[in-house]
């Protein structure tokens, strides 16, 4: 029976192991299709824009260590941009059609293409709108179109912002698991909702001076695109006075009521194409990569544009997350081409680790010695995000970026309350007072709290100490405005945490303009490794090279796998034991 089930096993892995193969190889002529794809645009195109992937700032360059093939995704918000640029002068794209449902990018992302469709409407194409329905992010884009389009049974979301924070004090104490925070700054709202059951008065009153400050910027960017006023789109959103089609067209929100035929009619009539005729759309991400690829190169010099997006974590760091090996890296190799003229660093990030974070902030500092270093701040960038901005020779931000957030906080879990409730009962052994540091079966010691808040102490002060010399004001100045507030853009301007609105595009122009060059060639960073494995650990959940231990142990954490096993050990003893009384782990 051993010998018929090794064989079976054998046969199996051997199946499993050409199955591998077999996707690894279609992986590879995939990527190698894609690259040589060539994109054709008809005549009498309309760039068609529906956005239903969540939108990054940087599609990414990536380098397939398994082939040794480097490729770039063109999905990203860069490449939209630059190919809304290239729509403008191109004779074949007639004009451009928005047609997208719950946009899944944030606010400062929503404004930047918003931008580039103002500017690509100068050239005398048309820019139209269609929603079966509309969010309020989706109307904030689509009202900058000349004619905004509505399903006859569609509705539209125009009613303000919002924000709902849920709280979990009292979870903790029915679960018995809790944690301990330790925070510097009274704004620190992240922790707020494990301390209390209740909204502070401070974190009430900074989301209501956010909400408030980013409302009113959508509000100023419809009111200009639609001639509406401000204090009667107020007017609209109080009484939610836009949530039928016929409510939108009699407020002047939509210019149309019309099925989705219709409005391909009308598309047709504005880009001059004959009844008879067929409608040829090209989606955005197709002309992104075509637009890329049609790009002459402008003279020797370039602009390095290095993305920082996602949260801060300590290590190399890929596409999802920053790590300051990859940055720094980005960084120095920017730093040392001769023919980079300055550096925009691009940053959309809530911030992470403060390791991370100060030593990405020390090569800005190095960097900015030898070569321009400009900020440009997206959706936000807030906590870490501003720590390393903050040293930045400028720094520009969209009156919407979230950002700020000066502030330092450490969150330790803490199960002693459901152990005791489970029967669990940790005893421990050390040679000196502070051995054990800290568990999660005892309570948080006044001596570890100590040294904690100790830590953090430092932290927030050399945050602060980096602020105030890059912001070029005293500790004191950036104190007052810190305590882990935060601030929108157009907030983060009039208190002096960034020097100008704008978006990526100003940034750029900004450091060629200070790297003293009028002829330039943007240069995308970092590029990220890439390989087999790292793909089906993504798409498929398949792992070929780690053990299911190994898994296990990254998605439940170090300590929870080893209460894991500890449980499975003891459920496997029968009769006498001979073995070690206790588990000896050095910390």
């Amino acid at each position: 029976m051993k010998f018929l089930r090794n064989l079976l096993a054998s046969i199996l892995g051997c199946i499993i192991a050409l199955g591998v193969l077999f996707f690894m190889f279609l992986i590879f002529v995939s990527l190698v299709g894609s690259q040589d794809n060539v994109i054709t645009v008809p005549d009498k195109s309309v760039l068609e824009i529906g956005i239903d992937q969540p939108l990054k700032d940087y599609g990414g360059k990536f380098d397939f260590t398994d082939f040794g093939m480097k490729y770039e995704q063109y999905d990203g918000l860069n490449h939209m941009l630059k190919a809304i640029e290239q729509a403008k002068t191109d004779t074949k794209i007639k004009g451009i059609s928005i047609n997208s449902s719950y946009l899944p990018a944030g606010m400062a992302q929503a404004r930047a293409i918003r931008n580039a469709l103002n500017d690509f409407k100068s050239s005398g194409k048309f820019v139209y709108a269609y929603g079966d329905f509309y969010s309020q992010k989706d109307y904030y884009l689509a009202s900058v179109a000349d004619s905004v389009f509505v399903n006859p049974v569609g509705d539209i979301d125009f009613k303000g912002l919002s924000s709902e924070v849920l709280f979990f004090k009292d979870l903790q104490e029915k679960t018995g698991v809790k944690l301990e925070v330790i925070r510097h700054g009274k704004y620190k709202s992240a922790v707020e909702p494990f301390l209390d059951n209740k909204m502070s008065p401070e974190n009430r009153h900074q989301i209501s001076e956010l909400l408030f400050s980013v409302w009113d910027s959508m509000l100023e960017d419809i009111s200009g695109s639609r001639g509406v006023g401000l204090d009667t789109l107020n007017s609209i959103a109080d009484k939610l006075g836009a949530r039928t089609p016929v409510m939108a067209l009699n407020a002047k929100l939509v210019d149309r009521i019309a099925y989705f035929d219709e409005y391909e009619s009308s598309l047709k009539l504005a880009g001059g194409i004959k009844e008879g005729e067929e409608l040829e759309y090209i989606n955005m991400k197709e002309y992104a990569e075509y637009a890329a690829k049609k790009v002459k190169k402008i003279g020797k010099d370039k602009i390095a544009v290095i993305y920082a997006e996602g949260e801060i974590v300590y290590g190399e760091g890929g596409k999802d997350y920053v790590g300051q090996g990859i940055i720094v890296k980005a960084l120095k190799k920017a730093r040392e081409d001769d023919k980079v003229k300055a550096i925009v660093l691009r940053i959309n990030s809530p911030g992470g680790s403060a390791l991370a974070s100060d030593i990405i902030w020390r090569e800005v500092e190095i960097t900015k010695r030898d070569k321009p270093v400009v900020v440009s701040m997206g959706n936000l960038a807030a906590s870490g995000g501003y720590y390393i901005a903050s040293g930045a020779d400028k720094i520009f931000a969209e009156p919407t970026t979230i950002t700020g957030s000066i502030g330092v906080f450490g969150m330790l879990p803490n199960f002693k309350e459901l152990a005791d409730r489970m029967g669990i009962h940790a005893e421990h052994v050390v040679t000196n007072d502070q051995a054990l540091g800290y568990s999660v079966f005892q309570p948080l010691s006044e001596k570890y709290a100590e040294v904690t808040k100790e830590s953090i102490e430092n932290i927030y002060s050399t945050f602060i100490n980096h602020v105030a010399d890059g912001r070029e004001m005293t500790e004191e100045e950036v104190d007052s405005i810190a305590q882990g507030r935060v601030w929108s853009g157009a907030e983060a301007l009039e208190i002096g945490l960034v020097d100008e609105i704008g978006g990526l595009e100003d940034a750029i122009a900004y450091a060629a303009e200070t790297g003293g060059t009028g002829e330039y060639t943007v240069q995308d960073f970092p590029v990220y490794t890439t390989s087999i494995q790292d793909i089906m650990d993504k798409f498929i959940g398949v792992s070929i090279t780690r053990s299911k231990e190994e898994i296990l142990k990254e998605e439940i954490g170090e300590e929870a796998y080893r209460i894991l096993q500890k449980i499975k050990v003891l459920s496997r003893q029968k009769g006498v034991q001979a073995r070690l009384p206790f588990e000896l782990i050095m910390h």
